[in-house]
Formats: C-alpha cells, structure tokens, sequence
C-alpha cells in the first residue's frame, strides 16, 4: 500500500498536514479574537445588544481599523477552508513528499504572513498581494493536481 492511502499516524505527509490544518485553524481563531479585542477596545460593535453592554459603546459598522481586521478574517475563510479540502485530497495523489511538504508549509507561512501585512501591521502593497497569491497558486497547483491524478 502506498503512503498516500496510510491514513494512520505512520504517514509523515498526514502528520505534516494535520500540524498545518491545526495552526490554520488556530490562526483563524486567533484573527477572530483580533477583531473582538479591536471592537472592544474602540468600542465600535455591529450589534446594538454588544453595544448596549459596553457604557459609552456604539453601533458602527464602518470602523476602518474594525474592518481591516474583519477583511483579514474573511480573506482566511475564503482561502484556508478550500486549502484543507484540497491539501488532504493532494495526500491522496501519493506526491513527492518533499514537494508536498513545501507547499503544506508553504501556504501556511502565507497565511500567516498575510495576516501580518494585513490586520496586525499594515504594510503597503504589495507585500498582501503576494501572500495572498502564493497561498493561491499553490491551492490552485494541488487541485490541478488532484484533478489530474483523479480524472
């Protein structure tokens, strides 16, 4: 049987994506947490009952420090869940595992490096645009890949 199919913790591309699932996950959470801690601390909520709670907060939706951490966040909903699909089914096509491994770390180190130029500390262009475009192409690499192997 091919490594590829071991789905047990002998499959060191298993392990692998299942740490980098784990810190995107973590990352995501985290991004969240970012946006509550900048609403609280500005006192800028989207709801009235989260602002009602707060003496001297108020509804605001268009907070630009509150909305670039909420673009962060949703830019990561929009990327890292089609990266987990994909990524497990690359498993699948039993890759070179080096080449796996550094496009497993690879979007992993863009994201969190998005997240960095983005919401945590603003960095002109284009340094968000080249994180965001090598998590891209290489969701974009593996799914031709699966495609391929699968097709």
């Amino acid at each position: 049987m091919s490594e590829a199919f071991d789905l047990s913790n002998n499959n060191p591309l298993l392990s692998l994506y299942a740490r980098n699932a784990s810190i995107l996950v973590f990352k995501m959470f985290g991004v969240a947490a970012l946006t509550g801690k900048i609403r609280h601390s500005k006192k800028k909520f989207a709801n009235i009952e989260d602002a009602k709670a707060i003496k001297g907060a108020q509804v605001d939706t268009a907070d630009e420090d509150v909305e670039r951490v909420r673009r962060a966040h949703l830019n990561d909903l929009e990327n890292i869940p089609p990266f987990l699909c994909i990524s497990f089914l690359y498993i699948l096509t039993d890759p070179e595992p080096k080449l796996a491994r550094n496009l497993f770390l690879g979007f992993t180190a863009a994201r969190i490096c998005h997240t960095l130029v983005y919401a945590v500390k603003p960095v002109r262009q284009p340094a968000r645009g080249l994180c965001y475009g090598v998590g891209l192409a290489i969701t974009c690499y593996m799914a031709t890949k699966v495609i391929k192997h699968f097709w």
